[in-house]
Formats: C-alpha cells, sequence, structure tokens
C-alpha cells in the first residue's frame, strides 16, 4: 500500500512540475551615473513571486559587467576558443582598470534581514534566511555599485562612434529559474535569458545627457529634450533624474549621450517610434531616412507574426554592431543606408523573436536568431523593394559552408559551449532561418505563416520552447514533425539527394532517386518536357503520416511514401524518356540539399 502511495504522489508531482509556470519580477531601482568616473551606484527592490511547483532555498543574479575583467570566464573561453571570436577587438588581459568594468552587490536582505551571499565571476549565489514556498512572494533589497568599461561587447562606455554609455545588462539581474532549473551559466559574450516582470527605474546623472532605452519616460514634461515640447529641463541643478517604467518585460537597457539628436516618428497602431543618434552631419541623413522605414518593418512584422504589444520602440547608436533589448535596440550608426535598414529590421524582429517570445537564448539560440533573420531578410525584400526570387540565399549558402566545415556541432548545442566562434554564428542565424524555409517547404508557405501567428498568439510573454512550435505547426499542417526537429536541431545529419537513373521503359519511364544524406526529407520532384509542358511529383516520407497541398501552379502527383530506411526509391511516368527535358528535385531551392549538383537531370 505504501509502495502504491509513493507512485501516485511521484506522479502526481511529475505531472505538476510538467506543466508550464515562469517566474516572475517587480523591480524598483534607483541609480546614479558620474559621468567623469563611469562608476554607478544605486539600489535595488525586488519583489520576487515563486510561481514554481517548488520551494527555492536559494535564489542567483546575474552581474554581467564582473565578465569585462582580467582572467574572466569570458576572458579565459576567448583564449581557448577553436578560433578568434571576431567580435571581440581587444584583449580582456590587457584591459586597465579604467577600460574593467565590475558590478558589487551589498547589503542584500530578505524580508528586511541580510543574507548570506557568495560572488562567484558573473554569478551571485543568495542562500534565503527563509525558503520561498510555491506560489508566494519575497522582497530581496540590495545596494550595487558598478563600473562601466569599455564597449568591448554590446555594453559599456566611450564606444567608436563616440556614444557614452551603453548600459546593457548594469545591474544586478535575477536568473530565471524554469523547469530546466537555475539559468546561472557564467557570461561569456554570447546571450542572456531573464525573468518575465515589472520595472520601474530612475536614472540619475549630469543634465547634460540624453537617455533613451526600454519603459515609457514619466517625467517628459520635466525633462524636455524631445520627449516634450519644453525645450530645457526644470532642473536647475547639475543633474536630472529620469524616471522610466518598462511594464511586463524581461529586461531594461539605456543609452545616453551629450550629443544625441532625439526624434519620435509614428509608427503603426500608434506606438511612437524614438530615434537616438549622434550628432554627426555624416549619419542625419540616413537616420532621417531610416525613419519611415523602420515604421514599414514594424507594420510587415505586425502583419505577419503579430501586433507589437507596447506603444514605443527606440532605436538608439550605440554598443558594438547591433544587439535586441526590451522596447528598444542599440546599434552602431556609422554605416551604408542599406545596413543600418537592415541591422535596424534585424534587431527590431527581435522585440517578436525574444522580447515577446522569450526563448532561453543560452539553450535555443537558433530560435530567436535564426528566426529573427528569417522574417527581417523578407521584410528588408519587401520594403527596400529588392525583389528577390530566392531572399534567403545567404541563409542557406551559409549553412551550405557550415555542413561543408568539419566544425559544425548539433543545433542544441548550449551556446557557450560552441568550440568555434564560426560555428555558433553560422549554426544561430543561418541553419536557424533554414529551420523555418525548410519548414515552409515541408507544410507549405501558407501553414507557415499561419503556425508563426498561432505561435505569436499562444506563447508571448512566454518561454517557449522548441517542441511549441512544432507543434503548431502539426496542427496546422495535420504533418508529423518530429523527426524534423529531431534530425535538424540534435543531429549534424545532412540533407543529399540525387536522380540516380532515368530510364525508358515499354510504357514510359522509371526514375531512379537516391538518398545520399543521412537526413529523409519529401520531396518535391519537378518534370519539365520539351513540348513546354510540365508538373510535379510529390514524394512524401512515411515519417510524416500526412501530405502538403499543391503549392504550385502546375499538375500535382502524389506519389507513394518514401520510407526514412530505404536509400533508394523509384517511381514511374507515362511519358517517354525522349519526352523529358528536365527533372529536377526542389526547383524552389528550400530545401537545404548541400549537393545540388546531382539534383538535376538533363536531357541531352
Amino acid at each position: 500500500m505504501k509502495q502504491l502511495l509513493f507512485i501516485i504522489v511521484v506522479f502526481i508531482y511529475a505531472s505538476v512540475s510538467a506543466q508550464y509556470w515562469q517566474q516572475k519580477v517587480d523591480y524598483t531601482m534607483s541609480v546614479g551615473l558620474d559621468a567623469e568616473t563611469a562608476v554607478y551606484t544605486g539600489d535595488q527592490k525586488l519583489v520576487y513571486t515563486n510561481n514554481s511547483p517548488e520551494t527555492l532555498k536559494k535564489v542567483f543574479y546575474h552581474l554581467y559587467f564582473n565578465a569585462f575583467q582580467p582572467e574572466s570566464d569570458m576572458a579565459i573561453r576567448l583564449k581557448n576558443g577553436g578560433d578568434k571570436n571576431r567580435r571581440f577587438k581587444i584583449s580582456l588581459d590587457s584591459l586597465s582598470a579604467d577600460q574593467s568594468g565590475y558590478l558589487k552587490v551589498f547589503n542584500l536582505k530578505q524580508d528586511g534581514k541580510r543574507v548570506q551571499i557568495k560572488e562567484s565571476g558573473t554569478i551571485l549565489e543568495v542562500t534565503l534566511n527563509e525558503p520561498l514556498p510555491s506560489g508566494k512572494s519575497t522582497v530581496l533589497e540590495l545596494d550595487f555599485e558598478g563600473h562601466v568599461p569599455d564597449v568591448i561587447r554590446r555594453a559599456g562606455k566611450n564606444s567608436e562612434e563616440g556614444v557614452a554609455f551603453s548600459m546593457a545588462q548594469w545591474y544586478p539581474k535575477l536568473s530565471e529559474y524554469d523547469v530546466d532549473g537555475w539559468n546561472t551559466d557564467p557570461y561569456t559574450g554570447r546571450e542572456f535569458h531573464g525573468v518575465w516582470g515589472n520595472f520601474d527605474v530612475k536614472i540619475t546623472l549630469n543634465k547634460d545627457f540624453i537617455v533613451g532605452g526600454s519603459g515609457y519616460l514619466q517625467n517628459a514634461n520635466e525633462i524636455g529634450k524631445g520627449y516634450s515640447d519644453r525645450k530645457r529641463s526644470k532642473s536647475k541643478k547639475g543633474e536630472i533624474t529620469w524616471h522610466f517604467i518598462a511594464p511586463n518585460v524581461h529586461d531594461f537597457t539605456f543609452a545616453a549621450d551629450p550629443d544625441y539628436i532625439h526624434d519620435i516618428y509614428p509608427g503603426p497602431n500608434n506606438v511612437d517610434l524614438h530615434f537616438f543618434y549622434k550628432n554627426d552631419p555624416e549619419i542625419i541623413e540616413n537616420w532621417k531616412k531610416l525613419q519611415p522605414i523602420t515604421a514599414e518593418l514594424m507594420e510587415y512584422f505586425n502583419n505577419k507574426i503579430g501586433p507589437y504589444p507596447y506603444k514605443q520602440y527606440s532605436v538608439i547608436q550605440g554598443g558594438d554592431g547591433g544587439m535586441e533589448y526590451a522596447m528598444c535596440t542599440l546599434i552602431t550608426g556609422g554605416r551604408k543606408f542599406s545596413s543600418l535598414v537592415g541591422v535596424t529590421a534585424h534587431e527590431l524582429a527581435h522585440s517578436w523573436f525574444q522580447f515577446v517570445l522569450a526563448t532561453n537564448e543560452t539553450k535555443h539560440e537558433w530560435m530567436d536568431e535564426g528566426f529573427t533573420t528569417f522574417i527581417s531578410t523578407l521584410a528588408v525584400n519587401m520594403v527596400l523593394k529588392e525583389n528577390k526570387e530566392f531572399p534567403l540565399m545567404n541563409s542557406y549558402n551559409g549553412y551550405f559552408t557550415l555542413a561543408n566545415s568539419r566544425v559544425e556541432q548539433p543545433q542544441a548545442t548550449n551556446a557557450n559551449r560552441y568550440h568555434f566562434n564560426r560555428a555558433y554564428e553560422s549554426t544561430a542565424y543561418n541553419k536557424g532561418a533554414v529551420f523555418l524555409g525548410q519548414l515552409g517547404y515541408i507544410i507549405g508557405t501558407v501553414n507557415l505563416f499561419k503556425a508563426l501567428q498561432i505561435y505569436y498568439n499562444e506563447y508571448k510573454f512566454k518561454h517557449p520552447l522548441p517542441n511549441d512550435i512544432r507543434r503548431i505547426a502539426e496542427r496546422i499542417s495535420g504533418i508529423q514533425l518530429r523527426w524534423y526537429l529531431t534530425d535538424w536541431t540534435q543531429t549534424t545529419n545532412k540533407i543529399d539527394y540525387a536522380v540516380e537513373s532515368v530510364v525508358n521503359e515499354k510504357t514510359g519511364t522509371k526514375i531512379n532517386l537516391k538518398r545520399i544524406g543521412l537526413m529523409p526529407m519529401p520531396l518535391d520532384v519537378l518534370i519539365k518536357y520539351k513540348d513546354g509542358s510540365q508538373e510535379f511529383y510529390y514524394i512524401p516520407i512515411t515519417l510524416m503520416r500526412g501530405e502538403k497541398e499543391n503549392p504550385y501552379n502546375a499538375p500535382w502527383n502524389v506519389e507513394k511514401d518514401w520510407s526514412w530506411s530505404n536509400p533508394n526509391y523509384t517511381f514511374s511516368i507515362d511519358r517517354r524518356t525522349e519526352d523529358i527535358e528536365l527533372i529536377i528535385v526542389d526547383p524552389t531551392y528550400y530545401m537545404a540539399d548541400v549537393d545540388r549538383e546531382n539534383n538535376t537531370f538533363i536531357n541531352e
């Protein structure tokens, strides 16, 4: 009887723990930034709600700026990777004290009582005085001091383009706790993961500075500086306090510079698009032209994925390239116009694929970077009227280079664990984009975009997993896709099909196909005839347990399923070989076949 009760309890617990849940945070922070010393001090009150089914005895914080020091985990990783990380232009071990960063925590209390803390690089471990039961909240309060590093990676001071402060991941940031446990990987320069909640932030700094970032400015009428019609702030002191509120986000970022131009452009659905850029004559024209384009991009993403859920978004010159943040992005601004549009499109698209659909970037970086690359590439092709027949060509070619490089690791690899930086970059961006492009090939483009819209509606303001997009695509298409998610993301199996032979028969033609690569795929086979007619032969695979509808304006012949276990497949047509001009496997190029030389038969 006792054994039976134990089994029942274990079953119930497993069932509960398997259900989706997410933690909640409410930050209230005040910070003062000294522009001369780049030292900032502040206090933080955090209301933390435990929505997990477990009682928590510890919590963890990220202290990201501690990575920007000699002999940090990030510095060591940079020295021991398989190739040079091109995003880092300076050795961390050569940093002076003024160039380095740090973030220290003091006086940490739980519900008014001091707690035990242990700092280890970029992670702060906190042992709670009182364990936090499921469904309950606790108040964590602390003081902090940080030093802003030079812009070495994403955040810092004095960028190459002269931006004073790019303040990303600057505060003690509570680690996310989810079904996989605590997200406590040391920061080595890759990706982030945060807890959904609300931010109430006050920033005090020299009155000459203009600030842009996450959230809504609460005291715009006092500040002026492009936020209101007021020409000067009300403050007669040497400093101004900026008050921002950012609701239902998982990050808070700001940038500050005394030489910013600040424009506001009307976006779709009454969204204010803010633009902060240096008063540099060489870039002003491009940044003015960028503003209506950004509105078009947002409208495109609204239509293709779902409506942007906030009433503000800021495009800010800062950082060291481009990086997405809550309700804003930091990008370098001294670019050609096409490049400026491209980086803005990519980072804006992250507002959907990362800042509303908040995938754990450390574990599934390909879901946000790849999906963003996919949709932003299509958006740029539209708004710049590039009219590319195959706009994802660069992503596919990038994947092919990766697949043939001998340094590829499975897409499910933790972002910090890639030995080669070029493998990480191509896997996250290129192979991730190909995942969606190829999914459209498997289930049909119409079904793909239906799936993306449902994915957005069902998982916005959550932390979706790879299986979530797979199950929605299955629901929409009626096609089983576990095989696709498994092979594409958990292995380095490649796709390679060939037209092996074409044999004339008495009543028609026998066509022999061969699967050379290890990854099975359904095939769209186009046959063109010398009389100008053409038709498609569609070959599903048994693993799909379904078929896609005809996506072409041509006859569509559905053949028997191809078993994944058999490398050979034969089908026949009722036309003689001499009637055939051309046979080609996947004329759309959306199937990522690594060797397309053997995909075609030409009857010469």
